[in-house]
C-alpha cells in the first residue's frame, strides 16, 4: 500500500470497523488520526503503532471548524459515522446525512486527495426504513461536495467484535427461543470487517476508484432462519426458533424502544422486510481484489466462548 508518510483522519475510527482499518493502515507506516467524540475510547489503538503514529482527536461532527481542523495536512479521509438507532440528540439525520456533508466538503475544502465514505447496502431514498433513507442521502450529500470519493456499501458485517452474530448467541446462552422476525425468511448476506478494512485500503489507494460504489457482500447468502441455526450450531445451545409477524414484531419493537439500549427497533424491523444482498452485477470485493471470506473461517474463533463452560468476554464499545 502507499500511504507511507501519509496523515489519514478516519472518522469514527475507534467503532467496530475502525479498530481494524486503524491496524492495517498502522502497518503502512501512515500517521493516523482517530477523529471521534470520545478519543478516550479510542486510547487502546494507540498500541498498533509506533510512539505518536496514531492519535485520537476529539471532533465534534456537527461543527465545522472542528471537522475542519481533524483534516488539516490529511492526504485521505475516511468517514465510518453511522448508527443502527437513535440515541440523544444523535438522529440517523445527524449522522447519516448532515455529518456525511460535512466531512465531504470540508475534505474537499481542505484539498484531500482521497475519500473513502463507507454507507450500507440497502441504502435507498424510498426505503421505509429511516436508517437506509439516510444512508442513501448520506451518499448523494457526499458525492456532491466530492465527486472523486468512493462510496462503500456493506452488508452485515461479522467478526468478534461484531453486534450481529454475539448478539443473538449471547440470546441462545440466556434464553429459551430465537425470534424469527417476518418468520426468519430475509435473506442476508454477511461480510467479514476484514474484508471491508481492506476494500478502504484498496479504495484509497487506487485511483480508478475515484468516484465509484462497491456493494460489497461474503461469499454466501442465508436466510435469517439460517444464520439462527448457525449460531446454534456455533453455540451448541438449541434453541427454538419463534416467528414474529411483521406486525407483532413492530409492535414489540415499538415497546422496546424506551430502553436504554433497544435489542431492536420498529425500524430495524422496516430494515429487515427488504433482502440485504450484493445486486447482480454490482462492484463488489472482487473487483477490489479481495477474495470474500466465509463465515465458516471466522465464526467458531469467537463463537466458541458461548459454549457450556465457555467465559463470554465482556468486548469493548466505542464510537
Amino acid at each position: 500500500m502507499g500511504f507511507h508518510s501519509q496523515v489519514i483522519t478516519v472518522f469514527g475510527g475507534s467503532g467496530f470497523l475502525g479498530r481494524h482499518l486503524v491496524r492495517r493502515l498502522a502497518k503502512t507506516g501512515a500517521t493516523i488520526r482517530i477523529a471521534t467524540r470520545h478519543p478516550s475510547r479510542a486510547g487502546f489503538l494507540k498500541t498498533a503503532g509506533a510512539v505518536g503514529q496514531i492519535v485520537p482527536i476529539a471532533v465534534d461532527t456537527d461543527n465545522d471548524d472542528s471537522v475542519a481542523a481533524a483534516l488539516v495536512g490529511a492526504d485521505f479521509a475516511v468517514n465510518l459515522i453511522g448508527i443502527l438507532a437513535p440515541h440523544g440528540r444523535i438522529t440517523f439525520q445527524s449522522a447519516h446525512v448532515d455529518a456525511a456533508d460535512r466531512v465531504a466538503r470540508i475534505a474537499a475544502a481542505a484539498a484531500v486527495q482521497r475519500l473513502v465514505h463507507v454507507s450500507a447496502l440497502g441504502a435507498d431514498e424510498a426505503s421505509p426504513s429511516v436508517y437506509a433513507r439516510t444512508k442513501a442521502q448520506g451518499e448523494r450529500a457526499v458525492l456532491k461536495a466530492f465527486p472523486g470519493a468512493t462510496v462503500l456499501r456493506p452488508s452485515v458485517m461479522f467478526g468478534p467484535e461484531d453486534d450481529f452474530f454475539n448478539r443473538f448467541a449471547a440470546m441462545a446462552l440466556y434464553f429459551p427461543a430465537l425470534p424469527l422476525i417476518g418468520k426468519g425468511t430475509t435473506r442476508l448476506q454477511p461480510v467479514y470487517v476484514g474484508d471491508v478494512a481492506e476494500a478502504i485500503m484498496v479504495a484509497g489507494d487506487n485511483p480508478s476508484c475515484a468516484g465509484k460504489t462497491y456493494v460489497l457482500g461474503g461469499p454466501l447468502v442465508y436466510t435469517l432462519r439460517e444464520i439462527m441455526a448457525r449460531v446454534e450450531t456455533e453455540t451448541g445451545h438449541r434453541r427454538a426458533l419463534v416467528p414474529i409477524p411483521w406486525g407483532l414484531a413492530t409492535t414489540l419493537a415499538g415497546l422496546l424502544e424506551w430502553l436504554p439500549n433497544p435489542p431492536l427497533t420498529r425500524d430495524q424491523v422496516a430494515l429487515l422486510q427488504t433482502d440485504n444482498v450484493v445486486p447482480g452485477g454490482a462492484n463488489g470485493l472482487v473487483e477490489l481484489g479481495i477474495a470474500p471470506t466465509a463465515i465458516d473461517l471466522i465464526l467458531p474463533t469467537y463463537l466458541a466462548r458461548f459454549r457450556t463452560g465457555g467465559t463470554p468476554n465482556r468486548r469493548q464499545t466505542a464510537s
